[in-house]
């Protein structure tokens, strides 16, 4: 009658296990996706910073 506790538990572990497996790929992935995106932002902050026109940004203020 014991075994049926032991596979309880075993079969509880094994759930709690590949449940925080799955979590944890997602919560890395989703880190890694913050990352990319951020990375991405300045990369474009910076192209377009650097190709901004001065004349431009003059004609709009008056």
């Amino acid at each position: 009658m014991w075994w049926k506790v032991v596979l309880g538990l075993l079969a509880l572990w094994l759930v709690i296990s590949v449940g925080g497996a799955i979590i944890g790929f997602v919560v890395k992935g989703l880190f890694w996706i913050a990352v990319l995106g951020g990375a991405l932002f300045l990369a474009t902050a910076a192209v377009g910073w650097a190709k901004k026109d001065d004349k431009q940004l003059r004609n709009r203020s008056r």
